[in-house]
Formats: C-alpha cells, sequence, structure tokens
C-alpha cells in the first residue's frame, strides 16, 4: 500500500488542519496509508511520525492552528539535515510528502524533491505572498480578523476623537493590509510595495476632522513600517491624538472561514488525484477559482506582486 506523509511548516495559518484532513481523507479513500510528521522538517530529522486514520482528523475542520504543530529548522536546511530526513522517510517506505506552508517551506520541499523524494506543496500562510496563486490558506480568515479588530478600534477612537495607527502582518506583501483597509474603509494604507507620503496623510487627517470627523483609521503592513513609530510621525505631523495598535499573532488564531475550509478541501482532494496521475514536484494553488498546479521552480521565479487594481480603487473610495 503507498504512503503519504503529511506535514505544516514555518508560520500556522487557520486552515492547515482543513488541509490536513482532506489530504488524510482523499488519501485514504484512493488506498493510500496516512502518516503525519510532528514539528515540520524538524519531525522528518526527529523521525517523528504518527499514523492518522480518519478518526485521527475528526473534528479538526474547523479548529485554526495546525494539530500537527509546526516548527523552523536551520538544521533542515544543511545537506546533512536533508540526508537524515530522507533516511527516515526511506526506513518507512514513504512514497510522497505533502508539505503545507510558504515560501520556506516550499524551499524545504524542492530540496526533498531534488533528492528523489516525490512532494508537494500547499500555500500555508495567511500573508498571501505566495506567486501563482490568488490566495493561500489562512489569508480570508485572517482578512475577516482584522476586519473586526478595526470595527472594534473604530468604535473607540470614534468615542475619543483619535486617530488609529493599525499594524497588520506582512512583511513583503501587503494583501493583509490592503484588503482589510478596503474592507474597513480606513483612512489611509502603508504598503511595502507603495513609498508612503506620510506628510500627505498627515493633511489629510487633519483636513478629514477639520471637516467634522471624530476618527481616522491608518494601516500598516509590518513590513512598510511599524504602527509606534508611524504613529509618532503622523502625531508631530497633524496634531491630532494618534493611537497606535499592533494586532499581532491574534491575526494567525481563530476559526477558519467558510472559503478557507472549502479552498483548503479542494487542495487537499486534488493532491490525490496528481499522484494518481503520476504529478509530482509540483505546489498547489488557486487561479481564477480553478486549483492548479505549478513546479517549486516556476514559484520561486514568478515573483509576487501587490494587486495594483485593488490599490487604485482604494486610493478613488476614500
Amino acid at each position: 500500500m503507498p504512503k503519504i506523509a503529511v506535514l505544516t511548516s514555518g508560520g500556522d495559518s487557520q486552515g492547515m488542519n482543513s488541509a490536513i484532513r482532506a489530504v488524510v481523507r482523499t488519501g485514504l479513500a484512493n488506498g493510500f496509508e496516512m502518516l503525519g510528521v510532528r514539528r515540520g522538517f524538524k519531525g522528518l530529522m526527529d523521525n517523528d511520525f504518527i499514523e492518522l486514520g480518519s478518526k485521527e482528523v475528526s473534528d479538526i475542520l474547523y479548529r485554526g492552528g495546525t494539530f500537527l504543530q509546526s516548527a523552523r529548522s536551520e538544521a533542515f536546511k544543511t545537506p546533512e539535515g536533508q540526508d537524515q530526513a530522507i533516511k527516515h522517510l526511506q526506513s518507512r517506505a514513504i512514497d510522497y510528502v505533502v508539505v503545507i506552508g510558504g515560501d520556506g517551506s516550499y524551499r524545504g520541499a524542492q530540496a526533498l524533491q531534488n533528492k528523489g523524494i516525490k512532494t508537494f506543496g500547499l500555500p500555508g500562510t495567511i500573508d498571501n505572498d505566495i506567486p501563482l496563486t490568488d490566495y493561500t490558506i489562512g489569508f480570508d480568515t485572517t482578512l475577516n480578523v482584522v476586519t473586526d479588530a478595526i470595527g472594534n478600534l473604530r468604535d473607540t477612537m470614534s468615542s475619543h476623537e483619535r486617530v488609529s495607527v493599525i499594524e497588520a502582518m506582512g512583511r513583503s506583501c501587503g494583501d493583509i493590509a490592503l484588503q482589510a483597509g478596503i474592507a474597513s474603509g480606513v483612512d489611509a494604507i502603508i504598503i511595502p510595495e507603495v513609498e508612503a507620503d506620510l506628510d500627505k496623510i498627515a493633511k489629510d487627517l487633519k483636513a478629514g476632522f477639520e471637516r467634522g470627523k471624530s476618527h481616522s483609521i491608518v494601516i500598516v503592513a509590518e513590513g512598510a513600517g511599524n504602527a509606534v513609530d508611524v504613529a509618532k510621525v503622523l502625531k508631530e505631523k497633524c496634531g491630532l491624538d494618534t493611537r497606535p495598535t499592533v494586532l499581532g499573532h491574534i491575526q494567525r488564531g481563530g476559526t477558519p472561514s467558510a472559503f478557507d475550509r472549502v479552498f483548503t478541501s479542494r487542495l487537499g482532494h486534488h493532491v490525490i488525484e496528481l499522484i494518481k496521475q503520476e504529478i509530482t514536484g509540483v505546489a498547489l494553488g488557486i487561479e481564477n477559482n480553478q486549483i492548479t498546479y505549478h513546479s517549486f521552480n516556476e514559484i520561486f521565479a514568478a515573483g509576487r506582486n501587490i494587486n495594483e487594481q485593488l490599490y487604485h480603487i482604494f486610493n478613488d473610495l476614500i
């Protein structure tokens, strides 16, 4: 009976459990033996495997995080670490490995593929920063978390006539800040892909209060600056009571949205279909609502750009 191992690596994201469940149950339905690897690539090197049946993945569809747990491993980046992991995979006669994670996880999956292990990647990261997929696992849920947080902050900012500078995750990709900002009707969005004009933002904030606004909200992606520094500069430039809020790891938590549950179910199911077609060494995604796949090399070469149309839409709406 062919064997498939599943692992989650890097930062956790809502929907990882749903993806594990989909891979495992579809695999079982098609006659595969399923195993889980605890703590990502570190678990591969430590030989930390568990058997996964239908029962083991019950009641995880709607749970955030990853029950297999995740860890970053510098040791796995070395040839020695990779050889150690491969030794354990071969000793257990594992035929395929499904890696759920972001860019670093994909590079780990590619390293295994290059050494003869048949691998797949599923885009597990809230940042939405994986090329050649419209969405990544957890991004939609995070948008809802951030949008709700902005709504809560708006209530208290309005009560005290303040400006709120909210810091969202996104080191190299501003999608969370951009899309949550549009969904929340914020006054300014600061993202790493577009150079911010703090003088103009401060001028616009001040003009808004002079027109009778009772509050203003600025959202900044962490890769473009931190909320404390941005709030300090804006306060100096516009003279308004400006308060920073860092949302932090609350953005990674919460029950996966319906979109993320359906999305990951489709991804997990399609992995098994690709195995049956003898297609390996690819990462899956969604483009124009169709599940697609590309080689790791194609993804690394593609690069990820902000949706410029959405940024223009925001500028026309403020």
